[in-house]
């Protein structure tokens, strides 16, 4: 049976000792390429399995690392874990995924069951709600955790993220260069940093040009397509009669560009449209969507290189890191004219 393939029976079969064996599986530089190539080839053919747990033993280090995020059914996770994944590849990392849908209750049944399979670290963007005593909870049992795409107030933990508020007022100030005063915000939540930080760069760019904020345009919320979807309808009822909207992500926006134009409307020409992240699905939309650029594969590569480096024993300062948003003009945007 493979699991009873044994370091010393490769090395016995290659005329080598079990200490290179054992280096060469694990990708050590301390043994030559060839050799490490040869060594892998005969464990193939051998049928040898590598026995992480036991290594785990030796090491004190299991190479599994956890991610954890709202909803990898959204893109935006989606590009996060994908950097991810690249970057622990190359330290031959594997990591574990678990979706906690704002749960708190499921997300602290992830960091509980990590630190019993011996986690080496953990990646997560923090469920809304989470209580500092959870990631102290990783940190004091020698797992290290890193954030990204929310920030948990009162804990200075690395995170990375998109610079929110920033990257709304460039989507906000793009309408008001085109003439826009009567500018609605859809989508998001004050209960997460991002909520929070989105909202005050809109609030922000409309005093900036003297647009008085109304509260009356503000739709939080939706954070989907169908949510957009949904959210149309309320939109387009509002008495303030919007010509624009700045959309909480790429999905709510495109959500809200279907529900417009199934009510006879055209998006991009009778009501401006803007989005959040860039996700692939913007530039393919009808029309394409004008979005901004929030930098999730960076986000992701960083989040797990600064992992890495604090396993090595080294790593950047703890608190807050930002991403510079960038705008992306599309069709989805035009001058302003009265609506229909």
């Amino acid at each position: 049976m493979a699991q009873k393939i044994k370091l010393s029976t490769i090395a016995e079969t290659l005329g080598i000792s079990t200490a290179t064996v054992s280096l060469a599986l694990r990708d050590s530089p301390l043994v030559a390429g060839a050799t490490r190539d040869k060594i892998k080839e005969q464990a193939r053919a051998l049928g040898y399995i590598y026995n992480r747990r036991a290594a785990s033993l030796r090491t004190s280090r299991s190479g599994i690392i956890g991610v954890v995020v709202h909803d990898i059914m959204n893109p935006f996770y989606g590009e996060i874990l994908k950097a991810i994944e690249s970057e622990l590849d190359r330290s031959r990392h594997t990591f574990i995924l678990s979706n906690h849908y704002d749960s708190v209750e499921k997300q602290r049944t992830f960091i509980e069951t990590l630190l019993q399979l011996g986690g080496d670290g953990v990646i997560m963007s923090p469920a809304i709600g989470t209580p500092q005593e959870d990631m102290q909870l990783a940190e004091d049992n020698g797992m290290p955790a890193i954030l990204v795409a929310r920030s948990l107030d009162g804990l200075d933990l690395p995170t990375y993220r998109g610079d929110d508020s920033y990257g709304i007022s460039l989507a906000t100030n793009h309408l008001i260069g085109l003439g826009h005063r009567s500018i609605a915000m859809i989508g998001g939540t004050d209960q997460t940093s991002t909520g929070r930080d989105r909202y005050q760069g809109y609030v922000n760019a409309l005093r900036k040009a003297g647009i008085d904020v109304d509260p009356g345009l503000r739709i939080p919320g939706p954070r989907s397509m169908q949510g957009g979807f949904e959210a149309a309808v309320h939109f387009l009822s509002l008495p303030q009669k919007p010509t624009a909207a700045v959309c909480w992500n790429d999905l709510v926006a495109i959500g809200l560009m279907n529900g417009i134009a199934r009510a006879g409307l055209v998006p991009g020409k009778d009501i401006s449209v803007t989005g959040y992240d860039d996700l692939e699905e913007a530039s393919i939309s009808m029309p394409a969507l004008t979005t901004v650029w929030n930098g999730q594969a960076e986000v992701g590569r960083l989040a797990a290189r600064a992992l890495l480096d604090r396993l090595a024993g080294s790593h950047e300062p703890d608190g807050l890191h930002l991403i510079k948003p960038e705008m992306r003009i599309r069709q989805s945007t035009s001058p302003y004219r009265p609506r229909p």
